[in-house]
């Protein structure tokens, strides 16, 4: 079977910035937030392009107490780092989460119950850039290492599709992205978590853990 060839989403986004660049505008931008850490660096980096505001929708992370405790540290960077950014909390609702993840809760982390996850939130984010306004809409999930920007970018494409919102493509762990979004999580006492957030990372990450430590 012939294989997809990769892209370099970040040439891609590149090609969108000069582009933005050259018209002399500032488009509006939808960015859904999986947290602070990962959310630092990409704000950073497109507050330069982009009045922004953060949507912060993740009804995969449990216990609600730590679900409370990323809301708030995403709150405190922004009002730290770039004030000028909004901010809009989608709903927290786990049920929904749950009911997605049926059948699929002994997935490995990447596998189907997480491509689930992301189409589902990158959805809510399109709705809420078209009810806003927005320009474009984008994720900050791929600056993670663990995150496969191919599979976000195809997910992304296909929902902008459906809501007739341009999607922002991007590879943000490029060029260290990811290298800076640390730096960044230490010069703002950022809370770094150790899994990605529903119960089943959670689980899946304190077995690592404990095959590493044993």
């Amino acid at each position: 079977m012939k294989q997809t060839p990769r892209v370099n989403y970040q040439l891609v986004l590149d090609e969108t910035l000069k582009k933005i660049k050259d018209s002399g505008t500032r488009p509006g931008l939808l960015l859904h937030s999986c947290c602070a850490p990962c959310s630092s660096y990409v704000l950073e980096y497109l507050t330069q392009y982009f009045d922004i505001t953060v949507f912060y929708y993740n009804p995969n992370i449990s216990p609600e107490s730590e679900y409370r405790h990323r809301v708030d540290e995403i709150q405190r960077l922004i009002s730290e780092m770039c004030p000028q950014v909004g901010f809009i909390e989608g709903k927290y609702e786990p049920e929904r989460f749950f009911e997605m993840a049926k059948g699929l809760e002994k997935e490995p982390e990447r596998g189907a119950r997480c491509l689930k996850c992301y189409r589902m939130r990158l959805e809510e984010a399109a709705i809420a850039a078209r009810q806003s306004g927005s320009d474009y809409f984008t994720t900050t999930l791929s600056i993670s290492p663990q995150k496969d920007s191919m599979v976000l970018n195809a997910i992304g494409k296909e929902i902008s599709g459906l809501y007739g919102v341009p999607y922002l493509y991007s590879d943000f762990k490029k060029r260290g992205g990811y290298k800076r979004s640390t730096e960044l999580s230490a010069k703002f006492s950022l809370y770094r978590q150790n899994y990605c957030g529903c119960v089943y990372s959670k689980a899946e990450a304190a077995m690592r853990n404990s095959a590493k430590n044993g």
